[in-house]
């Protein structure tokens, strides 16, 4: 059982030192695990602290964009996420898993191996995220749960229906998984084999999403208001409702901690 650690770097630096202690962590739970880090311009030490690290752990693979920035921040975390998920493709493709998960505060705090062993002996989801200890399900942006499928940020009343998904999410069963179109959270496992084949995108699109799912989020929500982020959405959703749609991905949220306080 063998495992891809993959996660974008950009001003990092203050957290690197316990990210890099989880992932080792992580890597004991796999036969075998690769480490892809993809790291963009930034103004602190993560780099220096890369390369350093780079040379204790040969797992690693940095790769340092030199390119000029793009001009949306979720296009240019599309941009260093699918890099890396060309990285597996060519690469490691064979490995059963790949490790999403961002290089920050989030996933810089003690880690519980345990939920990850829990979740893997399980054969009942293809993709499942977390909830987390300090701010439970925080991440919206990535979230997609009917009827409320299309971008949150994308509505006049952006919050409308997110307490319906944080009751949904705070009552759920301990050994349950809950069904959703797209999530994240920070940290979340793939199923190599489902995911291999898509890739992200930080545009904002319908052409994607059927129809349906965008008339039922309407009519729960209103009409849709693209004026404050006309030209970007989460990178994730394009990801996996390309998943479910083209490889029938399933796509879980547990609400279990993969991280303690």
């Amino acid at each position: 059982m063998n495992c891809c650690i993959c996660g974008p770097v950009k001003n990092c630096g203050p957290y690197l030192d316990k990210i890099f202690e989880n992932i080792e962590k992580i890597g004991t739970i796999f036969d075998n695990y690769a480490l892809i880090v993809y790291y963009d311009k930034s103004d602190d030490d993560s780099l220096e602290k890369l390369k350093k690290y780079k040379e204790k752990n040969p797992k690693l693979e940095l790769f340092v964009n030199l390119s000029q920035m793009l001009p949306y921040r979720t296009h240019n975390i599309a941009k260093a996420r699918n890099h890396m998920l060309n990285r597996i493709k060519n690469n490691y493709s064979h490995f059963q898993y790949f490790i999403m998960m961002d290089f920050d505060d989030r996933c810089a705090l003690d880690i519980n191996l345990d939920v990850i062993k829990t979740t893997l002996n399980r054969n009942d989801w293809d993709a499942v995220s977390f909830d987390h200890p300090t701010h439970g399900y925080y991440d919206f942006w990535a979230l997609s749960i009917r009827p409320y499928t299309l971008s949150c940020h994308h509505f006049h009343n952006k919050l409308l229906g997110l307490n319906k998904i944080i009751n949904l999410i705070n009552n759920c069963q301990k050994d349950s998984l809950i069904p959703c179109w797209s999530a994240f959270n920070g940290f979340a496992i793939y199923k190599t084999d489902k995911f291999i084949n898509c890739f992200y995108d930080g545009r904002f699109r319908l052409d994607y999403i059927p129809k349906q799912l965008i008339i039922e989020n309407i009519k729960y929500a209103g009409p849709i208001d693209n004026s404050v982020q006309q030209n970007e959405d989460c990178e994730h959703r394009h990801f996996h409702f390309q998943a479910i749609l083209n490889y029938n991905a399933r796509i879980r949220i547990s609400p279990l901690q993969v991280f303690n306080l």
